[in-house]
């Protein structure tokens, strides 16, 4: 089975991965998964950590001479601004008593997670609640993605709103809108919408604000047959949910025609099937991809919503810890816009759950081996 687990706070010396039920053989460089962190860096309204933060990874074990092994690969990206944050962060007991954050933020993990785990340091959650854990999910996610390259399975995100602004890509053919998206600031497609989204970014950095938005993305080249519809917890549907609503911020996450399809007669909204000789075909993607839990060959279909990031610049009401008393939420760094990053993460996470079904339909323990599994099941798939 791939797994994985991260640790490391977002002010720590490090965030850590262990990366567990990779073939052997896949060839992998640290360049791959750094393109990866640098994208999620990217983009117009981030904050201030991103000036400081330039993230690159250290293989520490599972690969030699650029190859994986099958052994579990062990990964670190160094936290830059760790020099700055060594007396709050540290792991020993400090000499002297330092300020404790008691200012919990509304939107944020603070004070839910401090009533969970009775803290009396909002800092002892937000570490940990940090989005900057999310760059170690894009380094598991860049590796899950050279695996799928494999088997001809790319994975892509565009933003198609942020505030108030959506934007339009309809007719536009996928290899465009990818294309498009790489080179805006915004991970957008569209260049109209690109412009007033990067006005309403400035506005709301202006006033103290932020914004949040959509994501979609889209897994093209995937077989049929992953998932399965005979265990709640093996539906491809529902991992692929969990996967983006884990992501800080998400609150909604739609498949295909998503809420739409509550609103259109069932004759409108399933997938009509045809055979063109050699493959089962639809004529229509309404279900993104999946149906009964179990991908159908077409292209997979997902949109994430994000919610605006809770830390504003003009704080909002809360209560002090301490005294119980009325106060301003805590002000730490943040950025006032993280959907183009957003994208980036959602592609990650996706790749390491189709990338982890992928491996249960093949098996193998090599790449060679479930290669060699896959044009079986290929034949099979033309055989029926």
């Amino acid at each position: 089975m791939l797994r994985f687990l991260t640790a490391g706070e977002s002010h720590g010396r490090a965030l850590a991965v262990i990366l567990e039920g990779l073939p052997a053989g896949l060839e992998l460089a640290a360049e791959d998964i750094d393109r990866q962190l640098r994208r999620r860096q990217s983009g117009y309204g981030r904050g201030e950590r991103m000036k400081i933060e330039s993230d690159r990874v250290r293989i520490l074990s599972g690969i030699r001479f650029g190859k994986t092994l099958g052994s579990p690969l062990a990964l670190l990206i160094e936290n830059r601004d760790w020099e700055n944050w060594k007396e709050q962060m540290s792991p020993e007991i400090p000499s002297t008593p330092l300020k404790r954050v008691t200012w919990p933020r509304p939107g944020h993990a603070d004070l839910a997670g401090c009533l969970k785990y009775g803290h009396q340091d909002v800092r002892d959650v937000l570490e940990r609640a940090s989005a900057r854990e999310t760059a170690a999910r894009t380094a598991v996610g860049a590796v899950a993605g050279k695996l799928l390259e494999k088997f001809g399975i790319n994975v892509g995100s565009h933003v198609i709103r942020i505030g108030s602004v959506a934007a339009d890509v309809s007719g536009m053919p996928w290899k465009s809108v990818q294309d498009r998206a790489a080179e805006s600031s915004v991970g957008c497609a569209d260049s109209q919408a690109e412009a007033i989204m990067m006005a309403e970014i400035d506005r709301a950095r202006s006033q103290g604000d932020t914004l949040g938005g959509i994501c979609e993305v889209r897994i093209t080249g995937c077989p049929p047959g992953l998932g399965s519809h005979v265990h709640w917890d093996r539906r491809l549907d529902a991992r692929l949910s969990a996967g983006l609503m884990s992501i800080p911020g998400v609150k909604g996450v739609e498949i295909g025609l998503g809420f739409e399809a509550a609103g259109r007669p069932g004759s409108d909204v399933q997938d009509e099937i045809g055979h063109d000789g050699r493959v089962y075909t639809r004529k229509t993607n309404r279900a993104g991809g999946i149906e009964g839990g179990i991908s159908n060959g077409e292209d997979i279909v997902l949109r994430a919503a994000m919610k605006p990031l809770p830390t504003l610049g003009r704080p909002l009401g809360t209560v002090d810890m301490d005294t119980k008393e009325p106060s301003r939420a805590a002000r730490e760094r943040s950025d006032v816009c993280a959907v183009p990053a957003m994208g980036v993460i959602a592609e990650a996470v996706t790749a390491f759950e189709i990338a982890r079904a992928l491996c249960e339909k093949l098996g193998g323990d090599s790449l060679s081996e479930m290669k060699r599994n896959f044009r079986g099941y290929q034949k099979q798939i033309e055989r029926t």
